[in-house]
């Protein structure tokens, strides 16, 4: 069989140090952003932006659950927690989700109080300032720039918490694009158009709302003991359907703990070996699952003699 290597298994220390790296250097970043567009959005009269703003204070709240998560995801198994601590990282994950379903909020509610007011009570605020604009500008640029550095580190080092975290960025960085067009609408359009504002920040809320759905999704299906999904129990069962002394199989299971996974099977082997060859037979089967999916891995073989009808005895 061709080793596919879907699963590669980054070291565990230094890929808590690398995470690390990187969530320090979204924690810094966001901190600038913080005061940028807060300024920005008091001085320029922006509601959008300063929505905008309280969506980067979110997010480092989030760098802070990361790093202080990160702390411990690589703690070896102890006598309670038999299989390791990579459900942390799984929590985290999920934090930043419950965060941005709270930044959402906080952004679609008061937007939707000064669309009320405007359609309804014909209020009218005045345009925001050219500052506003230029700081929803340049937020798009430096927090598209993070994610990608985030997701991408993410990726490589297989971090549920980490690509959480990035769409963080992402969604910061679309809550100011849509921050950019309401408060620039507005600017151009004048006084009559400044409902352009409150309606970005709404529609900022949603795009938002729908990022944290699908982080929360994730992670709750980690939580609840989902499998790994098609594509890598395909890869199991082409494992082990070609491992040598195999004869069939049954009961298999998987699961993911944070950047590692678990792996349950039965296999049913001619009842004529020993028990060293049994034992061989799963020793080597285990070798070659842990060479798919990384050391870390939990394997838990039973095997089973076969008997002449191809069923287990």
């Amino acid at each position: 069989m061709q080793e596919t290597k879907n699963f590669p298994e980054p070291d565990g220390s230094e890929r808590n140090r690398t995470a690390s790296r990187v969530t320090l250097a979204g924690l810094a970043v966001n901190l600038a952003l913080v005061a940028v567009k807060y300024a920005a959005g008091v001085l320029g009269a922006s509601g959008a932006m300063v929505a905008d703003a309280t969506h980067s204070l979110s997010d480092t709240v989030t760098d802070v659950a990361l790093l202080a998560g990160f702390r411990f995801v690589d703690k070896p198994a102890d006598r309670h927690h038999g299989y390791g601590h990579g459900k942390i990282e799984t929590l985290v994950a999920a934090f930043c989700g419950i965060m941005l379903i709270a930044a959402a909020f906080g952004i679609l509610l008061p937007a939707c109080f000064e669309i009320y007011r405007a359609f309804f009570e014909g209020l009218t605020e005045p345009p925001p300032g050219k500052i506003a604009l230029a700081a929803a500008v340049a937020s798009v640029v430096v927090k598209e720039i993070l994610y990608r550095y985030t997701a991408a580190a993410g990726k490589r080092l297989k971090s549920p918490a980490l690509v959480a975290n990035a769409w963080h960025h992402r969604s910061d960085a679309l809550s100011s694009v849509g921050t950019s067009l309401g408060i620039g609408g507005a600017i151009a359009l004048g006084p009559r158009f400044a409902i352009l504002d409150p309606i970005a920040a709404a529609v900022v809320g949603a795009l938002i709302l729908k990022a944290a759905w699908s982080i929360m999704t994730e992670s709750c299906q980690e939580l609840i003991e989902a499998s790994i999904g098609e594509e890598g129990e395909r890869v199991i069962l082409d494992i082990i359907a070609t491992q040598s002394g195999v004869l069939g199989w049954h009961a298999v299971k998987s699961r993911r703990i944070g950047y590692y996974i678990a792996i349950e099977a039965h296999i049913l082997v001619d009842p004529g070996l020993s028990i060293v060859q049994a034992h061989d037979i799963a020793t080597h089967l285990e070798h070659r699952l842990r060479s798919e999916f990384g050391r870390q891995t939990h394997i838990n073989l039973h095997v089973e003699p076969m008997d002449g009808s191809g069923h287990r005895k």
